[in-house]
């Protein structure tokens, strides 16, 4: 068991030339920024929990995935960035891309209401996901 741990964490982190660093795995959130104002005005703990949510999910759902693997195998070195998406609108015109371009991610829909709040992909090199993220800030 420990060696296919192993195996697969070296797959996620890419084996670096001599004396570079191993790739760096990030795990991206957006999350809806419109919820924390009128008319909405989810209080903070409402928010970070759908942040949670969405992590958690996508980690689930693509737990054999090698970067997952490796992510998690580091407890204390994870890496997570949370930006912010305007509006719901902006949130599923994001998802729809991921989705178009194969890019595995969670749409955090909380219930009963259905309501998208969060995207959270499963951790990536930050090279393979900049180009989808690069117009959203980091989250306030």
């Amino acid at each position: 068991m420990h060696r296919v741990v192993c195996q697969a964490f070296l797959l996620g982190r890419k084996m670096a030339a001599p004396g570079a660093e191993p790739q760096i795995l990030v795990q991206y959130l957006v999350l809806r920024k419109d919820l924390s104002q009128a008319p909405f005005s989810w209080p903070a703990g409402a928010l970070v929990a759908q942040a949670c949510h969405a992590a958690t999910a996508a980690l689930h759902i693509h737990r054999d995935h090698p970067h997952t693997v490796a992510y998690l195998q580091e407890l204390g070195r994870m890496r997570k960035v949370v930006l912010e998406a305007p509006d719901e609108t902006t949130l599923k015109e994001l998802a729809e891309t991921l989705q178009q371009k194969n890019i595995d991610h969670m749409l955090w829909l909380e219930q009963p209401e259905n309501m998208p709040t969060c995207i959270a992909l499963r951790p990536y090199p930050k090279e393979e996901v900049n180009q989808y993220l690069k117009k959203f800030r980091l989250f306030k």
